[in-house]
């Protein structure tokens, strides 16, 4: 049953975790190197990128998909969706939580990505315009389409509930996580999987993002390129992976005995309205954003202990960022932690608020902050605790993660310490 308008809304909590990164497969092999500070950003060995002004990434290294599922499933779909399904069957596995023919119709999914099947469409472009139209498979067009991801998990785990597909840019993970938030709250499901995933390192990305003089170019150490909030930052790092949540319903989630994580307490979603690629330079589409997050959570701003930032490394981004936190925060700001994991990870598009979701969720879990590593200089400007290039041990109750993407669309999610 729906939950009534006006009526409580159910609490939702996150009992699973899956993650696939430039920094390894696993949410702890994952989680471990990003608090040694290690950076998953080196030489592009996917294409020949000498063409290219940028010729780093975030590479996923190591990942077998063959590890997580049949031959025939590899074969018939894209990259995107091999960390997809990979990534869910961690966090089930970790969760505990099977679906079954009692549970499939309460159960949904709820994914994000950017650029959903790009390297298969580039692949089958060359086919096409090489004469070789025939051998273009027949599985192409349904192994590439953005939503197919989501679909896919619905096949592979019999989630008969609610699914959607979230393709909003840099934001895409963190909204598909807020809307499975929203579908437990009112009623609409008991079960959620939840996330983003993103497979975009291809020629055709690459010479887009040259055009748009975006990424970092420090070709010659790929380890510092990404430099969020730092004066001598000169762009994002491109990268790949997926991650994703399980997210339940508390009393179905304590009637099963499920370990908990944590709780999800809010989500807020904006936009700019000003620019195609540019934040406002106030940053007040993302303070609007966090302002939203706080408000559906129901808690003062000075209740934040920590904020995973969306910290892309660009000048804009990080500067915009910066105000919007102290817009909001005012007093507060001061004392609030601050740390961008894009540092390390570089930027994983519409995994990326999944992504760094999951770390938030470590971060309450482990009492350590991952830090921002490359910060050698500080910028003037960009004036807060930034936690620079080592973790610090820290008691965090109430973390709050920034997403935003290009076309100005912001998404804001809050996490808290489960309490019973």
């Amino acid at each position: 049953m729906s939950v009534s308008a006006g009526s409580m809304a159910r609490r939702v909590v996150v009992t699973g975790l899956g993650a696939i990164t430039p920094l390894g497969v696993g949410v702890e092999k994952s989680w471990q190197a990003l608090c040694q500070g290690k950076s998953g950003i080196d030489t592009i060995t996917r294409f020949d990128a000498s063409r290219f002004k940028t010729r780093i990434a975030g590479e996923v290294r190591g990942f077998d998909p063959l590890d997580f599922m049949d031959r025939k499933l590899v074969r018939r779909n894209d990259r995107f969706i091999h960390f997809a399904l990979a990534a869910s069957r961690m966090a089930a596995e970790d969760a505990g939580h099977i679906v079954n023919s009692s549970s499939g119709e309460r159960t949904g999914v709820s994914l994000g990505t950017t650029l959903g099947g790009i390297g298969s469409v580039e692949k089958n472009h060359q086919l096409l315009l090489s004469g070789a139209a025939d051998r273009i498979s027949p599985f192409f067009v349904p192994g590439f389409l953005a939503n197919m991801a989501s679909g896919q998990i619905a096949i592979q785990f019999g989630a008969r509930g609610p699914n959607k597909c979230s393709s909003t840019a840099c934001a895409s993970g963190a909204h598909a996580i807020g809307d499975a938030f929203r579908l437990i709250q009112w009623g609409d499901a008991d079960v959620m999987i939840a996330g983003g995933t993103e497979t975009g390192i291809s020629p055709i990305m690459f010479a887009g993002l040259d055009a748009e003089r975006v990424m970092s170019t420090r070709n010659d150490a790929p380890q510092k390129a990404s430099r969020p909030f730092e004066k001598d930052r000169d762009g994002f790092v491109t990268s790949e992976g997926s991650g994703i949540i399980i997210l339940e319903e508390l009393e179905f989630a304590l009637r099963r005995g499920a370990e908990i994580y944590a709780e999800i307490i809010g989500y807020g979603a904006s936009c700019d309205a000003h620019h195609i690629t540019a934040p406002e330079p106030d940053g007040a589409g993302a303070a609007n954003c966090m302002r939203r997050a706080l408000d559906d959570a129901g808690i003062s701003p000075d209740t934040i202990d920590y904020i995973n930032a969306h910290g892309t490394a660009t000048q804009l981004n990080d500067l915009a960022e910066t105000r919007a936190i102290k817009s909001v925060f005012q007093e507060h700001a001061s004392k609030l932690v601050v740390s961008a994991n894009k540092s390390m990870l570089g930027h994983l598009w519409g995994a990326a608020g999944a992504v760094e979701a999951i770390f938030c969720i470590m971060t309450i879990n482990q009492g350590i902050i991952p830090p921002t590593i490359n910060y050698d200089t500080a910028d003037p400007e960009c004036d807060l605790d930034y936690v620079p290039n080592e973790a610090r041990k820290a008691e965090i109750d109430t973390v709050l993660s920034n997403s935003f993407g290009f076309g100005g669309t912001n998404g804001t999610l809050i996490f808290r310490r489960f309490v019973s």
